[in-house]
């Protein structure tokens, strides 16, 4: 499990923050990018269509800061011009590498020909793959899933299809689209990709702990790991991969540094954008992130029910005070039979990755 490059850019450690609509945004990839760890960043998936209308909020989503790098605009679409387009004002902006999203489920990317919805028309990909190549000199990559129904898996197929188009990268999420965020991602199928070509595969899916990753990552023989949800549970989840990596004790962050994280992401987003989208921003983070913590759940309750900047602040503050009153054992996440209860739960509801 060593670096691996993408042409000529190095990633270092082989950890991938993979692309969430709604989340991997500017102030979420820096948190993640400052906490350390991490190889490569990719932005929301970002509408071509937006793009070359000049949408401000899709021309928006393409910011990003030096401390990024290396860094990757995801784009989707379903018409070859507009995709070359998109692509060629990906590199304009200065991002190192340009991803096309032919993953997504949401009934409105796949309607209209985006996303996973590509995985029916390998030819129209075929074309969309070609014509990107055309308009760009930066590398290609492409994030796929496993096929577009459990009965249609073709993702080795189209693989074979995107390196013959010169694509450089493939990050395969192991579930059909179909499937969508339910059972377990398919890991036999990102091996089978990465048997089948020479370029480097990283492998997605259900990665929320370090014993799976590892595990995945051995039987696969993938050349990096994509992490998405895990990451806004444990914004630390990348540096303790790579301490493994480097034969280090993986990092654990004290209560007060988990604190200081969530006040720092707050920050970030009262800085970047109005209060009502902040506080959004600020639910869902810790929505996400108190999952196993001590009182996770009534803190969770009570922060979705908190309408100004004061009033989250004043339940971060009265939380973490609480937390770190209590007694815990082990590694600080469970205390009491009622939070046992609690993150039995909820850990049968992760989110995937």
């Amino acid at each position: 499990m060593k670096p691996f490059k993408i042409r000529d850019i190095e990633i270092n450690p082989p950890l991938i923050l993979s692309p969430m609509a709604g989340v991997t945004d500017y102030t979420f990839r820096r948190l993640i990018k400052r906490r350390g760890g991490v190889g490569l960043v990719v932005s929301e998936f970002i509408s071509v269509e937006g793009l070359t209308r000049h949408n401000p909020k899709s021309k928006r989503q393409m910011h990003f800061d030096e401390e990024e790098r290396p860094f990757a605009v995801q784009i989707f679409g379903g018409r070859p011009e507009r995709m070359a387009m998109g692509a060629e004002m990906a590199e304009e902006v200065g991002a190192d590498i340009l991803d096309v999203n032919c993953g997504c489920p949401a009934p409105k990317v796949v309607k209209n020909g985006g996303g996973s919805g590509l995985l029916r028309e390998p030819a129209i990909l075929e074309t969309i793959l070609k014509e990107i190549k055309k308009s760009i000199s930066i590398p290609l990559t492409l994030k796929l899933r496993t096929g577009y129904t459990d009965a249609s898996i073709n993702v080795v197929d189209v693989a074979k299809m995107a390196e013959q188009c010169g694509v450089e990268h493939i990050q395969v999420h192991g579930r059909t689209r179909e499937q969508g965020y339910k059972g377990l991602a398919n890991w036999d199928l990102i091996r089978q990709v990465k048997e089948a070509v020479s370029i480097p595969v990283s492998g997605n899916g259900d990665i929320t702990t370090l014993e799976y990753g590892f595990q995945k990552w051995r039987e696969s023989g993938v050349n990096g790991i994509l992490i998405g949800r895990g990451a806004m549970q444990n914004p630390w989840i990348f540096r303790q991969f790579d301490d493994v990596l480097n034969a280090r004790e993986p990092y654990q962050p004290d209560v007060e540094e988990k604190k200081a994280v969530l006040l720092e992401f707050f920050g970030m987003c009262l800085e970047e954008m109005p209060e009502l989208p902040a506080l959004g921003k600020m639910k869902q983070l810790a929505g996400q992130f108190t999952k196993g913590l001590p009182g996770g759940a009534q803190f969770r309750q009570t922060l979705y029910h908190s309408h100004s900047v004061q009033e989250i602040l004043d339940n971060i503050t009265s939380y973490f005070a609480t937390l770190a009153e209590r007694r815990v054992y082990g590694d600080g996440l469970v205390e009491s039979e009622a939070d046992l209860e609690i993150t039995s739960c909820e850990s049968g509801m992760g989110a995937k990755g």
